[in-house]
């Protein structure tokens, strides 16, 4: 979905929680691509929210089914080249905020893997093509990590934003059945 695309709370749930990530966008096929190599796959980055229906997510161990709602993935709002950014893309502020009240702030410098080191581990399980988004990992600050939990509601806006390549501006609503 689009940079600035409604995100839409799916009826079966009330647990919708935010993930502020930087996207990954691969320039060059591969597969089992040395960490030394992973970088030159990159064509560029993008800011994505990997917005999540947590009571879905822990149905069972596999996490697929809480990150799959339809709507509720946004990504972009543009494309930056590797050669516009630090190598990997580290160092930037990467942020999430909800109805103006910052959630999530850190350094992508802070991921828990590089970029190098999660295309090369995805590459060895999948042949990454031109075009595929590989989203990175989320800092703290998530809703389901907070005490008490804070989930999403229709109505609110969810701003998410890394440094030097943008921001996505997404109001919530609820699905209809």
């Amino acid at each position: 979905m689009g940079a600035h695309d409604d995100i839409h709370m799916p009826p079966v749930s009330d647990d919708l929680d935010w993930e502020a990530e930087l996207g990954v966008v691969v320039g060059r096929p591969g597969r089992h691509i040395p960490r030394r190599r992973a970088l030159d796959h990159v064509a560029g980055y993008t800011v994505a929210n990997d917005v999540t229906v947590r009571d879905w997510q822990h149905r069972t161990r596999e996490f697929l089914s809480g990150k799959t709602f339809e709507a509720t993935t946004p990504v972009g709002p543009t494309l930056v080249t590797s050669d516009e950014l630090p190598s990997g893309a580290s160092g930037l502020t990467i942020s999430g905020s909800v109805d103006g009240h910052t959630m999530q702030k850190s350094n992508t410098a802070d991921l828990l893997f590089g970029v190098a080191d999660v295309i090369a581990y995805v590459s060895t399980v999948i042949t990454l093509g031109p075009g595929d988004l590989i989203l990175t990992g989320t800092p703290g600050g998530v809703g389901a990590g907070r005490d008490p939990k804070v989930f999403l509601r229709p109505g609110q806006e969810l701003l998410t934003s890394v440094e030097g390549i943008g921001e996505l501006r997404n109001a919530v609503v609820k699905d209809s059945l």
